[in-house]
């Protein structure tokens, strides 16, 4: 196996285009446990920790850059405000070491449907930044699982960074596992409401051959929540609409039994989670309106 280094990002590409096979490693939390398990035996890896540019961030009018380096930690110390439920999803990745390396380059790299941060980018509507020595485009995150641990890069692509729209609303993430830290999801699932264009996404992650969005349940929940003018008055979300989302959520898995969980049960908690979930943001909602939009 031989170890690439390069020392600016130009460099980097440079690269990957030489050697296409060459797999990334920047926090290694991914990488290093597939090596050192035999399960990868890489010709290349390509080092990109001296590329400073990929540990920073930038907080823009509508959006945040995120360098793909940039570790969970960093998240939920400096842009719990901007990315509500990306930092909620940041508490529950392992452990604080791993926090400190790991980053959503990584988690988006390795596309395990698994991964903790594919959730909260479904539902506040990311981008991924992928270059190349042919160039750079942006590439919808809805876009960007492919199957199972494959993704949408060319061969000679890397991720470069990743645009997340500044929450406008409240978000929500929550995940099940087999214990209380260190754990791989049995499921999981994200929620951002995004009162600007009266929208809401959603995410699921663990429970489907990639991480998914919940799209008929989200219609069904914008419909509800225009008819109703939930929006303007404010009013507590009906039970029975809030039982429809979750069942409609649930709908949307297509889970696989391992020895993590069971299908029928991934696909129950994700339902359960859905429901929770939206009745805290909706409740966080009510919370944030001015009074002049209209009473409770």
């Amino acid at each position: 196996m031989d170890f690439l280094r390069p020392a600016s990002w130009e460099e980097a590409l440079a690269a990957k285009a030489a050697h296409p096979t060459a797999v990334p490693i920047a926090g290694g939390t991914d990488v290093m446990v597939e090596i050192n398990f035999d399960h990868r035996r890489p010709e290349y890896l390509l080092d990109l920790n001296r590329v400073g540019e990929l540990a920073a961030w930038e907080v823009g009018q509508d959006t945040v850059r995120l360098g793909a380096s940039v570790p969970y930690s960093a998240i939920m110390e400096h842009l719990r405000t901007e990315l509500p439920g990306l930092a909620l999803a940041s508490h529950t990745v392992a452990s604080p070491q791993i926090r400190n390396r790991g980053g959503v380059g990584g988690n988006l790299g390795t596309a395990s449907p698994a991964g903790d941060a594919h959730p909260a980018l479904l539902a506040a509507g990311a981008e991924v930044e992928a270059a190349s020595v042919r160039g750079t485009r942006m590439i919808p995150v809805d876009a960007f699982y492919t199957g199972v641990k494959r993704n949408a890069l060319a061969p000679d692509e890397l991720i470069r960074a990743v645009h997340v729209k500044k929450a406008d609303g409240p978000q929500q993430y929550s995940k099940v596992g087999t214990r209380n830290a260190m754990v791989i999801a049995v499921c999981a699932f994200g929620i951002a409401l995004h009162p600007e264009t009266r929208t809401v996404r959603t995410g699921i992650g663990s429970a489907a051959p990639t991480p998914v969005r919940a799209k008929e349940a989200e219609e069904f929940l914008n419909a509800a929540l225009e008819e109703g003018g939930f929006w303007e008055n404010g009013r507590i979300i009906t039970p029975s609409v809030a039982k429809r989302f979750a069942q409609l959520v649930a709908g949307a898995c297509n889970p696989i039994d391992d020895v993590r969980g069971t299908a029928a049960y991934r696909r129950h908690a994700v339902g359960i989670m859905a429901r929770r979930t939206l009745g805290w943001t909706w409740e966080q909602y009510r919370g944030t309106r001015r009074p002049l939009e209209g009473a409770a």
